[in-house]
């Protein structure tokens, strides 16, 4: 194409797109015209308000995301058709409704992700823009069928994106979407869809992006209870937490798995050994066998006086409450009714009969059953019954199982558990407690005590409110029949207009679900999901019994000792087969310089791991300096001045103790433009993970990447640079 046929091209997109942002504008106009109205109410009726009202604010959302990247690429077909695609979809209400620009998730838009020159999928051409705002700032063409135009490919828009300066927190790659990605996002699969690869290839974003499809495909049954997403940390999830809104959706909950159980947020972690405890399915009875320890037998009779009567209480009275209590298979906390009306009745008949010994007959039909009667009646009400009770069979909350099994030895052994179970601390909570919590619901049944006082003070307000409005508009004194006027409390108490006036439950669907344990979701993405023990997958898989998840991970990179080897072993006990997997090959993140040596490091724990390739180099290698731990405190320091005054992001990444640093466990899933790496030795001293760790380490750098060392540089990492670091070791990658 000339100079000036490519002019002539740019100046008629522009003025395409600007119509397109002029078309935004008024449909945005429309909608919150509309959207005030039904917040007045106008033309509905009060019940269909709130479904109106929410309807349009979804809406106005759906509108105001498309300000960035409105429109971003053209689709040319051999028949002639031209289909432009963006971030939502707008049509020409006057014609047909028309597509003005097709929704990048619609069917027809595939093939600008997915048309090759050999598969081009009916099209002759993919045209992308790059865009800064509203402004389309130039465009690239790759033609199909056409050997003569040459390969002039459209990879512009992906190296631009994967060169940027990183920003606060992960973008969406809607424009950029590859071919091996864009199928995995668009897989109709209903069950697990398994995501593995390397550092750098988009695993989250994919990830996010299929969230995106389902919703758009599947609006009605997804968005009604909504999606949960699980990432490996508060920070992961603050990265990536606008990636969703940026695509118009807002349906998603977000937790870690310290965060799975409500009211409870658990971010410290066990030693190795007991997080692999604690995460095999043998803990099960463990958790089994600490709950029926807690249904004890009294060790000595206990002495229930009554008023004519001291009756025992033995081991053989509470052996058979507990009998028939089990036998209901009801949860611990709901048997212990069963437990106290047997004994009870047990006491009852053997008080009875101590009372009536030599003069009551047992068949006896005028006397002994109005005896029973009032024995009983003076059981249930003894205060000493009713601890004793309470000792042998307690109602247990989760929290106070798991502490009570935690800080006794003698417990824990008779729960057959290990001993390195034991801790002083017993309710610092952990990240392996919380599927064990979520497990100990399961076997006591779950405490509504809170939700009950909840209703109870919000029905308590409505009445005061109620009481109120009343109160407003009573007939005043001075009015002509005040004596004989009908006053709204004559004929309306402050409980029915409270009922009237109830409010319904605001929150939204992401409030409601993280604060309801039962609460099931209609999709799970599972993020950095090697890490996850077997009992964290109890967990999710109770959180969505339609087994609909997209999970994410990389198995070179597992640091848990409780995490997944093999992702058949992990699942195939709970979805059998109805799970697929697929890979992602190629890494969009990390310069190939800095690939080679993380590459190295990767065959030395995983030599069957094959790394994901790289689509570019920077022409700078990454280096390594040897320091004295002073030396090494200046260095870091320089390093973060440095940075400071760089456009991007950058990160100091090491083991404990070093200034400044991050774990590498707390980098998981994050990039930076820089990263220094401190101490690798330690790193990889950490324990059976070390290498993993360091592997993550080393491959959060999108553009520079140094490493600081007291001790010999590992083997392992010998590739480095070793050379004084210059600043040409600063300039970002191209």
């Amino acid at each position: 194409m000339s100079n000036q046929g490519y002019d002539e091209e740019l100046r008629s997109e522009r003025e395409y797109i600007a119509s397109l942002y002029g078309r935004l504008d008024a449909e945005r106009a429309r909608v919150n015209e509309a959207y005030a109205g039904a917040l007045r109410g106008e033309g509905f009726a009060l019940s269909d308000r709130e479904v109106s009202v929410g309807a349009k604010a979804r809406e106005m959302a759906r509108l105001k995301i498309a300000d960035e990247g409105l429109c971003f690429g053209r689709l040319d077909a051999l028949s002639g058709e031209r289909a432009y695609v963006g971030r939502i979809g707008l049509f020409d209400d006057e014609n047909d409704y028309e597509p003005l620009v097709l929704d990048w998730r619609a069917p027809a838009s595939r093939a600008f992700y997915c048309a090759t020159g050999a598969s081009p999928e009916g099209m002759s051409r993919r045209r992308q823009f790059r865009t800064l705002g509203r402004k389309v700032l130039d465009f690239t063409d790759e033609v199909f069928g056409r050997p003569e135009w040459g390969e002039e490919r459209g990879d512009a828009a992906l190296l631009a994106a994967v060169n940027a300066p990183r920003g606060e927190g992960m973008r969406d790659i809607v424009a950029t979407i590859q071919a091996e990605q864009d199928e995995i996002i668009r897989l109709e699969h209903p069950g697990v869809v398994v995501v593995e690869g390397g550092p750098g290839t988009g695993k989250t974003a994919v990830a996010l992006h299929r969230v995106a499809y389902l919703l758009y495909t599947k609006r009605e049954r997804m968005e009604r209870r909504g999606v949960l997403v699980v990432g490996p940390s508060s920070g992961f999830l603050d990265h990536i937490g606008r990636v969703l809104p940026s695509l118009g959706e807002t349906s998603a909950v977000f937790a870690t798995p310290g965060g799975l159980v409500a009211g409870l947020h658990a971010e410290r972690e066990d030693a190795p050994e007991v997080q692999r405890l604690k995460g095999a399915l043998a803990i099960l009875d463990v958790l089994a066998a600490a709950v029926t320890d807690r249904q004890e037998l009294p060790a000595e009779p206990e002495r229930i006086e009554l008023d004519d009567v001291t009756v025992p209480f033995d081991a053989e009275v509470a052996a058979a409450a507990r009998r028939v209590a089990r036998d209901t298979g009801l949860l611990h906390n709901e048997a212990k009714a069963v437990f106290e009306r047997e004994v009870i009745t047990a006491l009852t008949v053997r008080a009875v009969d101590l009372i009536g010994e030599g003069w009551l007959p047992k068949d006896d039909k005028n006397t002994r059953p109005e005896m029973l009667k009032n024995v009983r009646r003076d059981l249930e009400g003894s205060v000493v019954l009713g601890t004793v009770l309470d000792r042998l069979w307690p109602v247990l909350t989760p929290q106070r199982l798991l502490a009570d099994l935690y800080a006794s030895p003698e417990r824990l052994k008779a729960a057959g558990a290990d001993p390195a179970l034991y801790r002083e601390d017993a309710a610092a909570w952990t990240v392996s407690d919380v599927p064990l919590l979520d497990e100990a619901v399961e076997l006591l049944g779950w405490d509504r005590t809170a939700e009950r006082l909840a209703k109870e003070r919000r029905q308590l307000e409505q009445k005061e409110y109620a009481e109120r409005v009343l109160e407003l508009i009573e007939v005043e004194e001075d009015h002509d029949d005040y004596e004989f006027a009908l006053r709204p409390t004559d004929v309306l108490k402050a409980e029915d207009l409270a009922d009237r006036f109830a409010q319904r439950d605001e929150r939204d669907l992401a409030e409601r679900a993280a604060a309801d344990r039962e609460w099931t979701y209609g999709h799970v993405v599972v993020d950095e999901a090697q890490e996850l023990s077997e009992m964290d997958w109890r967990v999710l898989m109770r959180r969505c019994p339609s087994r609909s998840f997209t999970v994410v991970g990389d198995l070179a990179q597992r640091r848990s000792p409780a995490g997944a080897r093999s992702w058949d072993v992990m699942l195939s006990r709970y979805v059998a087969d109805r799970w697929v997997y697929r890979k992602l090959t190629v890494n969009y993140r990390t310069p190939s310089e800095i690939m080679t040596v993380a590459a190295s490091l990767l065959a030395s724990f995983e030599p069957d791991a094959v790394p994901p390739d790289s689509v570019r180099s920077c022409g700078v290698r990454p280096w390594a300096r040897q320091l004295s731990e002073v030396d090494i405190e200046d260095a870091i320091a320089e390093f973060v001045r440095e940075e400071s005054g760089r456009e991007g992001t950058s990160v100091v990444i090491g083991p404990p103790g070093v200034p400044g640093a991050i774990a590498p466990s707390a980098a998981k899933g994050l990039e930076y433009d820089a990263v220094l790496v401190v101490e690798p030795e330690r790193i990889l001293a950490e324990g059976p993970s070390g290498e993993a760790e360091l592997y993550v380490a080393l491959t959060r750098a999108t553009q520079r990447l140094g490493v600081l060392h007291r001790g010999p540089l590992p083997r392992v990492l010998r590739g480095l640079d070793a050379r004084r670091r210059t600043p040409d070791a600063y300039l970002r990658c191209v």
